[in-house]
This record gives structure tokens, C-alpha cells and sequence, in this order.
């Protein structure tokens, strides 16, 4: 993943492939693909001064095994919690 930031000073539609956006506040920062970062509307943006791509110091990214997401989804409930069935059946 690639981060960038909004450096104008109001929000900004960022277009994406794909027909996707990015909406970004005043000085806030996303992230976006690889394959994203050379979208030519995305490119015009950064060529403009209105987003700056900042790279990654991490490396890749991939791989990463503290990443929440990498891990999977508890879908809203804590690791290890027991559920306790109540009620008439």
C-alpha cells in the first residue's frame, strides 16, 4: 500500500481506478494500491501539489503479523470470550 496526503488547504475528491474515490480532508492521509498510484488523474493531483506520495518506510508492507487485518475479524467480539446460551429451547 501507498500513503498520500491532502497538502491543500480543502477537502479533496481523489479519483481512483476502477471508478472508486478517496475523499480526503485538509492535511489527512490515505492509503491506496500500487496499482492506484499510477491512475494519470491521481498523477495530475500530486503533479499539481494538491496530494504528495509518500513512501512507505516499512518496506512492503506485506507480511506484516501485527497487522489487525492479517490476523482476521473478530466480527465485534473479544478473542478467547466464552458465549453463554440462556433461554428456553
Amino acid at each position: 500500500m501507498r500513503t498520500i496526503r491532502n497538502n491543500s488547504r480543502k477537502p479533496l475528491v481523489v479519483p481512483l481506478p476502477r471508478g472508486k474515490t478517496l475523499f480526503l480532508g485538509p492535511g489527512k492521509t490515505g492509503q491506496i494500491s500500487f496499482q492506484a498510484a499510477d491512475h494519470a488523474p491521481l498523477r495530475r493531483m500530486i503533479a499539481e501539489g494538491d496530494l504528495e506520495l509518500m513512501e512507505d518506510e516499512s518496506g512492503s508492507g506485506r507480511g506484516d503479523t501485527g497487522n489487525e487485518s492479517v490476523r482476521g475479524s473478530t466480527h465485534g467480539h473479544q478473542p478467547g470470550s466464552t458465549s453463554r446460551q440462556a433461554g428456553d429451547r
